[in-house]
This record gives C-alpha cells, sequence and structure tokens, in this order.
C-alpha cells in the first residue's frame, strides 16, 4: 500500500486518498489521483493511452468501455461499440474517430484497444 502524498497546495502531509481523489483535510484541497500516479510512474510523455494503459495509435481499433451521451443531442454511443481506424489529436480530447452515428472526439479513458 502506497502512502498519500503531501498536499501540493499548503504541502502538509496530513493528506488521505477518497474515491478517486486525495483530500487535504487542513486545506480542503482535492486532487485526483490519476494525475499523481501519472507523475509517478513517468506516463506523462505525451503517450496517449487506453483505460487499461495500453499505448494507442493512429488506425488502432478501439472499444467503448461505457455508455457515453453526446452532449446536445439524444445520441448514446453504448459501451462495447467498436470504433475503427481512430485518430490521435492533441488537445482536451485525444481521440477524433467516426462511429454509425457520426463523428466524434472522445477521451482515451473510456476506450480501449480492440
Amino acid at each position: 500500500m502506497t502512502t498519500a502524498p503531501a498536499c501540493p497546495q499548503c504541502g502538509l502531509e496530513n493528506t488521505y486518498p477518497d474515491e478517486h481523489n486525495f483530500v487535504c483535510p487542513d486545506c480542503a484541497h482535492e486532487w485526483p489521483q490519476a494525475a499523481e500516479m501519472e507523475s509517478d510512474t513517468g506516463e506523462s510523455d505525451g503517450i496517449i493511452r487506453d483505460s487499461n494503459g495500453n499505448p494507442l495509435a493512429d488506425g488502432d481499433s478501439v472499444l467503448l468501455i461505457k455508455d457515453l451521451k453526446v452532449k446536445g443531442s439524444s445520441i448514446v454511443l453504448k459501451k462495447g461499440t467498436k470504433v475503427k481506424s481512430i485518430r490521435l489529436v492533441s488537445g482536451d480530447h485525444e481521440v477524433d474517430c467516426k462511429t454509425d452515428s457520426g463523428s466524434f472526439m472522445l477521451k482515451a479513458c473510456f476506450l480501449k484497444k480492440a
């Protein structure tokens, strides 16, 4: 079991994990555990990885790991939908893809390599 890191805001080590976040009870600052794990393992090297940690490349096929509601429409991308020939982009959403429902930009954390 790993110990919780010191708070990045106040520097005190009285922190604890709470589901997907670390919490500092002294200053009430919360930050995601995933960001801490990326900096510990050195994965912030620009490689885009799926939900299982496998590196993705242009042209890969991926599967959705959960239902995703499309903002501004009634479309729902269903869990298990296979998306072929993805294209990696930089920015908030890492993957450009086309499905039967249209073209979408998705985050890699909702995908797994097929």
